[in-house]
Parts: C-alpha cells; structure tokens; sequence
C-alpha cells in the first residue's frame, strides 16, 4: 500500500498571518493575492500536472486547528487512499485525531507523530 506519496505544504501559526503573508510576498516574491494561502500545482518529473497542490499557509496564532498539538507548524501530505491509510494507521497503533473527511476538494485525514505533532493527509479529488 502506497503512503505519502507528497508534500501538500507547511501550515505556519502566526500573530498576523495577512501580515506575514504580505511579507513573504514583498520579499520573496511569493504570490498569495491578498489571501493568507498560496498553492502551487504539483507536477510529475515530465512536468504534467498531478492531481493536488503544494500548499503554503498560516493561521491565526490562536487557532485550533492543529488541536491537540501546541505546535506552531503543521504538515500536510498528500496520500492515495486515505481511508485504507488510517485504518491501517490505526491498526499500527498511531494515534488518529478525530474522523476522516469527505469534501469537494479533497479527503482529510489527522494524525499525531510521537512527539505531538500533528499531521494532515490529504487525498487530493482526483478531478484535480
């Protein structure tokens, strides 16, 4: 059974994260068009694209989302079959966050590491 099969991106907490998107748009010329996100298609090595992005993010300092850890970084990796993946996951005695989600744009899943971080599997809709 295939894994991670790619980085969906790294998901920041920050104080200000319209602020610090802004910054990394002045300096490092990447584009979030006035959003706290940007993506980037996700290519095979002939330069096609595949289905899913790779995702640059931040959050508010204070949100929830990367609940339970107390992280400042969460990792977003694009997998294929995701609800086979955290059963399997789960057999292996990994510690699953909540339930999987089914939406338009993709299927979510969360897990924790050893050391509390937690993790976003991502199985990109394959319309992508």
């Amino acid at each position: 059974m295939e894994r991670v099969i790619g980085l969906g991106g790294p998901f920041i907490k920050a104080n200000d994260p319209k602020g610090l998107a802004a910054w990394y748009e002045k300096h490092l010329g990447i584009s979030f068009k006035g959003a706290t996100y940007t993506d980037w298609p996700v290519t095979n090595n002939a330069g096609s694209n595949k289905p899913g992005y790779n995702v640059l993010s931040f959050f508010k300092s204070d949100s929830d989302y990367f609940a339970p850890s107390e992280k400042q970084v969460m990792v977003n990796f694009i997998v294929k079959d995701l609800f086979a993946l955290i059963g399997v996951l789960k057999a292996e005695g990994v510690t699953i966050i909540g339930e999987p989600l089914d939406e338009a744009y993709g299927k979510f899943g969360w897990i924790l590491d050893p050391e509390g971080n937690k993790i976003e599997l991502w199985e990109p809709p394959d319309s992508q």
